[in-house]
């Protein structure tokens, strides 16, 4: 269990402790939460709670930081600029989507102090990529998010719940930019992702953009996910290529539909 009340020792680092053989255990379904405590909005998904409710997300970063996590996650899962002002959403204008990042960076910091817990900036699949934008425009949405990271001292940054790898790795390599570990997850199943590209190969393409650990996360079960991991792992061996894995599956049984898990 991570301990509660801080400490004076220097926290290591994500790959210090994933190369030293530790079981990194991270929090999440913090939109799924939120929405059910009446904070987040089914739908749109977005976490301008941060925000109208941050002692909502601190007291919910708490909970999972004394049921034992190593990390906490900033809460800033689609708040990309695209995604905030998406289908009428009026987050974007009302707070703008830097206030929401940086409020997400603080709370999740505060919260990691009152134990030995990293904190990890995170982003995910933009509106702009699934409307056809050039690689170059859906970077700078990335790029905007990562200078708040930067700026708020994270300790390593995740690209986390992306359908289609050749995104995934755009977000890669952007977030490489700023020196610090990243982390990378897909929402797929066996079958891959979106564009039918394997579980291996997109394994091999997201190490070699710069990712140092890679798996999935979201719209399957643990049992599928650990299933799709098995795939990303032998497709790593085959290519002769090392990467730290990671799983952040569904809480619970989803049928294996294709690729959408869930739907």
């Amino acid at each position: 269990m991570a301990p509660v009340g801080g400490s004076s020792k220097a926290k290591k680092g994500i790959l210090e402790r994933l190369d030293a053989g530790e079981i990194v255990i991270g929090d999440g379904g913090f939109v799924i939460a939120l929405e059910k405590r009446g904070y987040v909005k089914a739908g749109p998904w977005t976490p301008e709670a941060t925000v109208e409710n941050p002692e909502a997300v601190r007291q919910l970063h708490r909970e999972f930081l004394r049921a034992g996590a190593n990390v906490l996650q900033t809460l800033s899962f689609y708040a990309s600029d695209d995604k905030l002002e998406n289908r009428g959403n009026y987050a974007a204008d009302t707070f703008s989507g830097q206030r929401i990042n940086e409020a997400a960076c603080d709370i999740a910091k505060e919260v990691a102090q009152e134990g030995d817990a990293l904190v990890a900036g995170g982003v995910s699949q933009t509106p702009s990529y699934l409307s056809s934008k050039s690689k170059t425009e859906v970077k700078t949405i990335f790029r905007k998010q990562l200078q708040v990271f930067i700026k708020k001292e994270v300790d390593f940054l995740i690209a986390e719940y992306f359908e289609h790898v050749e995104e995934a790795t755009w977000a890669v390599e952007t977030l490489k930019e700023s020196g610090l570990p990243v982390a990378v997850t897909l929402c797929i199943g066996p079958e891959g992702d979106m564009d039918g590209v394997p579980p291996g190969e997109c394994a091999v393409r997201l190490v070699n953009a710069g990712a140092s650990i890679v798996g999935v996360n979201c719209h399957f079960d643990p049992a599928t996910c650990l299933r799709t991991i098995k795939l990303m792992k032998e497709g790593l061996a085959a290519a002769k290529l090392k990467a730290h894995l990671m799983s952040q599956p569904l809480a619970f049984h989803t049928p294996d539909l294709w690729e959408a898990g869930f739907y």
